[in-house]
């Protein structure tokens, strides 16, 4: 065995002696007990701090389920208007204008082919009746009147004049 220092239990014995309650002096009194209040406001702002920190990591967690709804929202809503978009895109500005120039276009090869149609003849030399002409002339006043049609279109589109595009 061990022999026990024989100062260690001078110490002791003098810490008894101070802090025991018939012989402590009242300011060391007074320290403790301030020191024992400060110790239970700490113990229970301790306590207080976990429960905010458990409230904090609750509402943590509710919140990154909030934001991972809400990014699967927005991808879900950029592939819906991405589909929409592809829907729409045939009746786009730039889509119509392609097609009323294709228009203007194919109507020009249309009057071109009836007007080489009809000086070409069909008839091996045999005049058309008025009749074939009569017939021929109306469709050819449709085709060349649906051509007007759309090239004025395209000429009021390119001056501008064609409201809600630009």
């Amino acid at each position: 065995m061990a022999a026990k220092d024989p100062r260690g239990q001078g110490v002791e014995l003098l810490s008894a002696l101070t802090h025991a309650p018939s012989s402590i002096h009242p300011s060391l009194s007074a320290s403790h007990t301030a020191l024992q209040s400060a110790l239970d406001e700490n113990m229970e702002l301790a306590k207080h701090l976990q429960e905010l920190e458990a409230r904090l990591a609750h509402k943590r967690g509710a919140t990154q389920a909030q934001l991972l709804g809400a990014h699967a929202l927005e991808r879900s809503w950029l592939a819906k208007q991405a589909d929409m978009d592809a829907v729409l895109t045939p009746f786009a500005p730039a889509s119509l204008y392609q097609q009323l120039a294709t228009g203007v276009n194919e109507q020009e090869q249309v009057c071109q082919a009836l007007e080489e149609s009809f000086l070409e003849g069909d008839c091996d030399g045999v005049p058309a009746s008025e009749r074939e002409v009569s017939e021929w002339v109306r469709r050819y006043r449709d085709a060349r009147k649906l051509h007007y049609l759309r090239q004025e279109r395209r000429e009021r589109w390119d001056e501008g004049r064609v409201g809600g595009w630009r």
